[in-house]
């Protein structure tokens, strides 16, 4: 049998028993961020240790920092779409969209993010410049651009 047909190696919680994450991930995914992403959560920490609020937030915080994966942007830059690229995209009538490709837990910090796990993070991924994909709301669009920030 084909592994396309094989369920997912990772239970969901509810069967398994185990808990999800502070970031919402399955146990045992990985908790992929770019170090943007993790320097913007340590400043939050920071400012709520500072005030010495002991509450769920400052817990949480911690537990997502312990658990995150930096991921680095490529060097030298890539065509390919990667972890942390800022892609620009236009439709067949001429419609642009930018969507940078991050970390479930910092999505709140850039104004037109995806998570690498949503359903458009996983189509832009790997994707060139050149390729075409097929937008949430049915469109398809052509890869334009990809930059990647420090």
């Amino acid at each position: 049998m084909s592994r396309a047909f094989v369920k997912e190696d990772v239970d969901p919680p509810e069967r398994s028993g185990r808990k999800r994450s502070a970031s919402g991930l399955p146990p045992g995914a990985a908790n992929y961020i770019t170090a943007r992403g993790r320097n913007r959560l340590c400043e939050e920490l920071a400012k709520l240790r500072a005030s010495n609020q002991n509450d769920e937030r400052l817990a949480e915080l911690e537990q997502i920092l312990e658990s995150v994966q930096i991921v680095h942007p490529p060097d030298p830059p890539s065509r390919s779409v990667t972890f942390g690229a800022t892609v620009t995209v236009k439709d067949k009538k001429g419609a642009t969209e930018t969507h940078t490709v991050i970390g479930v837990d910092e999505l709140d910090f850039e104004p037109d993010a995806v998570s690498w796990i949503s359903p458009l993070g996983k189509k832009l991924l790997n994707a060139e410049i050149g390729d075409w994909i097929i937008l949430d709301d049915g469109r398809s669009a052509k890869i334009e651009k990809v930059n990647y920030r420090p």
